[in-house]
């Protein structure tokens, strides 16, 4: 197991190199007004020393941007090992610092849902594998196609339209109410947590949708296995059947889904954190993006692709746990 562990983690390494390399080519090759741009905003500063000239030959220096691709992206791999990621050009301060502000809530907003997701979608899938063409199963899948095809922005428009300006349950976006600064901290916690449940329930239902149909698939193939059959000819309970022969073998596909889960759990839900003023990194990513701030966005990709090799890297290990031909092959 722990030479099978090594192996996928250096593959995740040379993978990882590759990755970042093809993103440093695409911020190298965007528009060069953005520099531009931002070597004129600092250069027309009151207290600024530099020129325009000379902000612009710094900030191509300070990325690498002056000397090629592959030399370039060395130069900017060099100063990410040695902890120096720079400074966002649309929030002002060191993107780490910026991270850090915004990642919290994506992944207090990403966990709840990915909770939810999972405690809703599996067993409802089960239940209507179980009922193949039954009242539940028709109901189930019906929801969840209706799920699937429902896009955000919609859902989210819809739920604020009832929720907030129908009933006034909740407030339309924002992260705090009126009278937050005048609560005690328990009650300030409270609030925020409000306005957190409706983008929590909007992807809440845009992702059980997806995991349901898995499930349900992966179950029917599974029950209609052989051993399956030999089981119950044995007089095995069918809640055991289900439970310790069934599903045990339905979780190495589910896993396959759940792995791929983890990016989402902190690279911030960008279009529910857009329409409910979420300050999350997802959120601060799209402005940022916008606006061409090049630091952050190199940071935010590179963080990305590290949280996808890791979230299949998790994946194939728990393959391992759960299937022993894995570890055997």
């Amino acid at each position: 197991m722990l030479k099978y562990t090594i192996k996928r983690l250096l593959y995740s390494v040379l993978i990882l190199f590759f990755v970042m390399f093809i993103i440093y080519v695409l911020m190298y090759n965007m528009p060069a007004g953005y520099i531009e741009t931002k070597a004129m905003e600092l250069a027309n500063k009151q207290n600024s020393t530099r020129s325009f000239d000379e902000w612009l030959k710094f900030l191509n220096a300070q990325y690498g941007m002056d000397k090629g691709p592959f030399i370039g992206y060395f130069t900017w791999l060099g100063n990410v090992f040695r902890g120096n990621l720079g400074d966002s050009w649309k929030w002002t301060q060191p993107v780490t610092e910026v991270f850090k502000d915004a990642i919290w809530y994506s992944f207090a907003l990403g966990l709840v849902s990915f909770i939810f997701e999972i405690i809703i979608a599996i067993p409802l899938g089960i239940k209507a594998a179980k009922n193949q063409y039954g009242v539940v199963d028709y109901s189930a899948s019906a929801f969840a196609m209706i799920c699937i095809s429902m896009p955000t922005f919609f859902l989210a428009t819809l739920l604020k339209y009832i929720f907030a300006v129908k009933l006034k349950w909740f407030d339309i976006s924002g992260m705090q109410g009126k009278f937050y600064d005048q609560l005690s901290p328990f009650m300030q916690f409270l609030d925020v947590a409000k306005h957190f449940i409706l983008p929590s329930v909007t992807l809440i239902i845009i992702s059980i949708g997806g995991l349901m149909r898995y499930t349900r698939t992966n179950m029917l193939e599974v029950l209609n296995a052989d051993y399956i059959r030999t089981a119950r000819a044995k007089g095995v309970p069918e809640k055991k059947v289900i439970s310790h022969h069934a599903f045990r073998n339905t979780l190495i596909p589910l896993i396959t889904t759940l792995g791929g889960s983890l990016p989402g759990l902190f690279s911030g839900a960008l279009i529910t954190e857009t329409l409910f003023a979420i300050r999350g990194i997802g959120f601060r990513s799209y402005e940022s993006m916008v606006v061409g701030d090049i630091p952050f966005t190199m940071f935010y990709l590179a963080f990305i692709s590290i949280l996808t090799l890791l979230g299949n890297l998790i994946a194939d290990l728990l393959y391992a746990a759960v299937d022993p031909r894995v570890r055997l092959s």
